[in-house]
């Protein structure tokens, strides 16, 4: 029985990650690809690796506060979650580590 509650226990876990992934996706398709696919207002591009590198090196946990409360640098603004104040900062943190896993 105590086999059967772990085994479940890690099916939720992997569950969970696999919904974090699938709204990832699911937010960048709805709301990010409409600058990040483009690069419109100095945004890196969804697969531009070198414009990415410099913003992963500051950590996930950065990008993600500028994803959320927004960010104005040498290059380019990002608006508070993109424009789409409706949306959760977990599904904006979700769609942050999905750009970020396309370009690692």
């Amino acid at each position: 029985m105590k086999k059967l509650m772990v085994v479940a226990s890690a099916l939720m876990v992997l569950g969970a990650v696999n919904v974090q992934a699938d709204e990832g996706e699911k937010t960048y398709k709805a709301a990010c690809f409409v600058c990040h696919d483009a690069g419109i207002a100095g945004s890196p591009k969804i697969d531009d690796k070198a414009a990415w590198a410099p913003r992963i090196a500051q950590g996930l946990s950065k990008l993600e506060e500028h994803a959320i409360k927004g960010f104005k640098g040498k290059t380019g603004v990002m608006p508070p979650k993109g424009g789409r104040v409706d949306l959760s900062d977990d599904v904006v943190k979700a769609a942050v580590k999905y750009m970020v896993d396309r370009v690692k």
